[in-house]
């Protein structure tokens, strides 16, 4: 008598742990996890109250407009700096990296102005041609204090009170600040066409201090340009990208209707042609070691243990030992592999049968292809409701002066400061050059002091509805293909709007499941990026084990997250099936795919690797198409290419929006595939094939089992 264990004892007599009388998704259900969806609710209450006490407090001037010395905006309307939208930097010598001019911490002042300064000149050489031209002064004015008028003023007592710029240097607007005009010419950095500049405290300096005050803009602004180019590139060509993405849809459609007739095809060549590569490299691997070993006074005899560790790895190849090693590491491979397709090829059939059936059920409801759009739509909805948050938080509260000193040691350096009666205390005596800027918009009030707790629950609450959102978008479609193979005659018992009922029932019943499941893996989520978070502080730091702890914990938790996330998933689609709560369904869930472990382990390969391989193959041959066409090599149609400045622009954009748009339609196709083999699993439990309980599995997957269960039941007798 045969083993039983191909075919469930439940074949045979009585199912495991489901109904018998179970002939599809249950449509008389009970809400589920009924405490988790009050608390869902009350969330998302709280999250609108919360966008509502950011919005009152918060002001998005703060984020969209510069902020001067005394922590007024530039360019906004209404105001005396209404018509001065750039922020110019006294002495933009003290500033240390770009990153410190644009989070406003370089320590000198700053001031808003119409327009950057178009000359070299400094104060001292204003006050000389002040007497012989009234013009100088006019134009350096501009970048003085508002309300001052005395040219005659001495350099000494200018700079102490910070009435006006030691000197000003040729500049360009960006991100609306003043920032050198960096031109390179022959190789040799200039600005303005001169490598040195006076400082107006009687130093000649070069420009590379300058480069190194502002390091990294040049390249910035070299970025501005080239993305100024992008923009006409994609202006001039969106409508063949469009066209590009379009045919991709149709693509991917026809791909995953395909599959129905190709898919076995497709995998078992593909299998044969990783045994074939293998068997070749075994020849090649015995021909290299014969060949080595037949050498008269070759390297044949010569082993890995006497060379030792070597850097060049050709030195390797010329030994026949390691030949030798590669021939029996490929020969145990290959041996391997056929083993596995000997004992598994039964397995092997029916994942390729389900894949058909994936591509058979997705052809009859054709709705479930679209359902990404509103996954999508969904989903920006959220990332566009955290971002305001996370902006009107960061911009609430009043302006913040900070002891800004250009010495490393000084004690009252970042110390909380009052522009107004700076002057009067002895800071700048003790800390020379020390001046009292805006640092940061905040306040001492209860709501203030809680602001960073506020963006780690806008940030868990985010994940949390972007973990819904997807749970909502999964159960939706399991609950949809399990309507199409619980249809015993197919396609006439498909309910009518299978996709609309599926979403209903998940939205009216399992509101509170959904956010239950979707709450732990936020939880997850937001420990990983603290976890990120601690990395990245520690980088610098010498404790190994602390590096080595958090290393070990981000591995951990990445494991942790990407089983809950299949464990989820599969609960989802027992929920969608029999409507029961997230535990439940994720139990049910665990054991029914433990008890077919090797089942789940092929079909979850074999799935895998078709999806990247359709994924692979569509963006590939859309952006050989595309490249062909941007770069003038399809004779019929050259005149109808757009000139371009970056022919890759448009070409990467393709390739990128072609592999998401194949990502989203293969991503329908797996969860029609995951939804199909678990109510296969449950339908080998259920039911026996009989008259009173027959099988609501494919007409092919119904032969494969009965050619085992012919054979099994002769056995038997």
């Amino acid at each position: 008598m045969a083993r039983k264990t191909d075919i469930p004892p439940s074949y045979y007599g009585e199912p495991r742990n489901f109904d018998p009388s179970f002939r599809g998704p249950i449509h008389n259900r009970a809400c589920t996890d009924v405490l988790c969806c009050v608390i869902f609710v009350i969330v998302i209450l709280g999250y609108i109250a919360l966008g509502t006490v950011a919005w009152i407090h918060g002001d998005t001037r703060k984020v969209v407009y510069p902020t001067d010395s005394h922590g007024q905006f530039c360019g906004q309307q209404g105001t005396p700096n209404a018509n001065k939208a750039i922020l110019f930097y006294f002495n933009i010598l003290q500033c240390a990296n770009p990153a410190v001019l644009i989070n406003l911490q370089c320590p000198t002042t700053q001031l808003c102005v119409s327009k950057c300064p178009d000359r070299f000149a400094t104060y001292l050489d204003m006050q000389y041609n002040y007497r012989y031209n009234n013009s100088y002064w006019e134009y350096y004015r501009q970048f003085c204090k508002p309300g001052f008028d005395n040219p005659r003023k001495s350099v000494a007592h200018v700079l102490r009170d910070e009435d006006c710029p030691s000197m000003i240097v040729p500049s360009r607007p960006f991100l609306q600040r003043c920032f050198p005009d960096f031109i390179t010419r022959n190789g040799t950095l200039t600005v303005a066409n001169k490598t040195d500049f006076k400082d107006g405290l009687g130093k000649t300096r070069s420009v590379i201090d300058l480069r190194d005050a502002a390091n990294g803009i040049t390249s910035l602004l070299d970025a501005k340009e080239v993305g100024m180019k992008i923009f006409e590139d994609y202006a001039s060509s969106w409508y063949w990208i469009l066209l590009g993405l379009v045919i991709t849809m149709v693509v991917s459609l026809a791909f995953i209707l395909l599959l129905r007739f190709t898919a076995g095809v497709l995998l078992w060549l593909i299998i044969f042609g990783v045994i074939a590569v293998v068997g070749y490299g075994i020849w090649h691997c015995y021909w290299e070691f014969s060949t080595l070993r037949g050498k008269p006074h070759s390297d044949g005899d010569v082993t890995i243990s006497d060379i030792g560790f070597q850097t060049d790895f050709r030195v390797y190849l010329q030994l026949s030992q390691t030949w030798l090693i590669l021939m029996i590491s490929l020969s145990v491979i290959e041996a391997v592999i056929i083993v596995i397709l000997i004992f598994l090829r039964r397995r092997v059939r029916i994942a390729i049968a389900l894949l058909k059936e994936g591509s058979r059920a997705i052809g009859y409801i054709m709705s479930t292809l679209f359902y990404p759009i509103i996954t999508f739509v969904l989903l920006a909805i959220c990332i566009a409701y955290w971002a305001v948050i996370a902006v009107f938080l960061a911009s609430s509260g009043d302006a913040v002066y900070k002891v800004m000193s250009t010495q490393d040691k000084c004690m009252y350096a970042n110390l909380t400061c009052d522009p107004e009666m700076f002057s009067q205390t002895n800071v700048t005596m003790v800390c020379p050059g020390s001046q009292c800027t805006f640092a940061f918009y905040g306040g001492e009030s209860l709501y203030h002091h809680y602001i960073f707790v506020l963006q780690l629950c806008n940030l868990l609450v985010f994940l949390w509805l972007v973990n819904f959102t997807i749970a909502l978008g999964q159960c939706t479609l399991a609950g949809a293909f399990a309507s199409y193979y619980w249809a015993l005659r197919k396609p006439q018992d498909i309910p009518s709007c299978p996709l609309f009922s599926s979403f209903s029932r998940a939205v009216r019943y399992h509101t509170g499941s959904l956010a239950f499941g979707s709450l732990i893996l936020a939880f997850v989520q937001m420990f990983r990026i603290v976890l990120e978070y601690l990395d990245h502080k520690l980088k610098g730091a010498h404790n190994a084990f602390a590096r080595f702890l958090i290393c070990c914990l981000k591995c951990c938790f990445w494991c942790l997250e990407h089983f809950i996330k299949f464990m989820n998933r599969n609960a989802y689609i027992m929920m969608a099936i029999y409507g029961k709560s997230f535990c439940t369904s994720a139990k049910d869930a665990f054991f029914l795919l433990m008890r077919n472990v090797v089942r789940v382990a092929v079909l979850d390969k074999v799935t895998d690797f078709l999806l990247f391989l359709g994924k692979v193959l569509i963006s590939g041959s859309v952006g050989v198409l595309a490249f062909f066409f941007f770069t003038r090599k399809i004779p019929v149609i050259q005149e109808e290419v757009p000139s371009l400045n970056y022919y890759w622009v448009p070409l990467l954009t393709v390739i990128f929006g072609s592999y998401l748009i194949a990502h989203g339609f293969f991503n329908v196709y797996a969860m029609c595939v995951d939804t199909l083999f678990l109510c296969f699993l449950v339908d080998l439990e259920v039911n026996n094939g009989s008259a009173a309980r027959p099988f609501y599995m494919s007409r092919t997957l119904r032969h494969i089992l009965n050619k085992n269960t012919n054979k099994r039941r002769k056995d038997k007798r």
